[in-house]
């Protein structure tokens, strides 16, 4: 989700469900040591609970880099080694990683060695044509001994070879048995899983068997589902909002971050265009949001406009 849940992002999606946990886009730990630390973890602080993903493969680096997220009061720290992009595979992380379960570990225990806050992976259940469980199997056992206890599985195979991101996310086979078969055979631990999710029935299958669920590109395309998420999961119902009551609570942040000289006003509304998905004008909504004069200028009230134009309430 790198460019994608970026601040502005989570701040938009908690106005949507107050509890569930959010998840920053992945930041290299060379960004953090060798950056500007505070265009890479400022947020804000109606986010929590949010945690910051992490990029690298040096114990050091990862532990420097988790001591500042701890610091910047981030609620968790997630180790990304699901990743298979070229880019990521030439810093020599991401699902690279799991074909190096001991320095995982490694990794992993120097970074709980500094903070006292959880340190979670985020993985995959194989790469390349490694097709068997017993790997994924090994892996979150060699992991867990270093005392990581929460395991986000994305339930395919990532090809680190001959595959783009996008279609990394698409031809693999999802084996949610995977995922589901790791609990059985490590009980004590969190086993999260992600890939392919894009329903509330979905979720509900998911966890007669797992202990949760992490949803990533649905629900970027359709941030409403998540508006169900406090209630029926959380037990929470006072949290709820229409969507017109969302864009009304992002107004006031969209108007400081312009008068802070901050982003460019595309930069928070583009994470907005899908908030009106499967409803009637959504596509009106959407070409609204898109005025490209009006985000030029800065113009908040092309957000009302855009609401108005929807034919029902919503």
């Amino acid at each position: 989700m790198m460019d994608w849940t970026d601040r502005h992002c989570r701040l938009f999606h908690r106005q949507i469900t107050r509890h569930s946990w959010l998840y920053t886009e992945m930041v290299t730990t060379g960004a953090l040591l060798h950056g500007d630390v505070a265009r890479h973890l400022d947020y804000s602080d109606e986010e929590h609970p949010v945690a910051l993903q992490l990029g690298g493969s040096d114990p050091a680096d990862l532990a420097a880099s988790a001591k500042l997220g701890q610091q910047w009061g981030y609620d968790e720290i997630n180790l990304n080694c699901g990743c298979p992009s070229e880019r990521v595979q030439k810093g020599a992380f991401g699902a690279c990683l799991m074909a190096e379960p001991q320095l995982v570990a490694d990794c992993v225990k120097a970074m709980r060695d500094v903070v006292d806050i959880d340190v979670t992976v985020k993985h995959r259940i194989g790469i390349d044509a490694i097709d068997s469980y017993d790997f994924v199997r090994d892996f979150v056992g060699t992991v867990a001994q270093a005392g990581c206890t929460t395991f986000i599985v994305h339930a395919r195979n990532a090809i680190l070879q001959g595959l783009s991101p996008k279609e990394n996310r698409e031809v693999p086979p999802l084996r949610y048995e995977r995922a589901y078969q790791l609990k059985r055979d490590f009980p004590a631990l969190e086993i999260i899983i992600n890939g392919g999710i894009k329903t509330l029935a979905d979720i509900d299958l998911h966890l007669a068997h797992v202990d949760g669920v992490m949803l990533g590109r649905e629900a970027y395309h359709n941030p409403f589902l998540m508006a169900a998420f406090d209630a029926r999961y959380y037990q929470d119902p006072a949290t709820a909002k229409t969507r017109g009551q969302v864009i009304e609570a992002m107004l006031p942040y969209i108007r400081a971050q312009l008068a802070a000289g901050g982003p460019r006003l595309n930069s928070i509304t583009r994470h907005m265009l899908g908030l009106m998905t499967g409803l009637p004008g959504a596509r009106a909504f959407r070409r609204q949001l898109s005025d490209s004069k009006k985000l030029a200028q800065g113009d908040v009230g092309l957000l009302v406009e855009a609401l108005s134009l929807m034919p029902v309430s919503c």
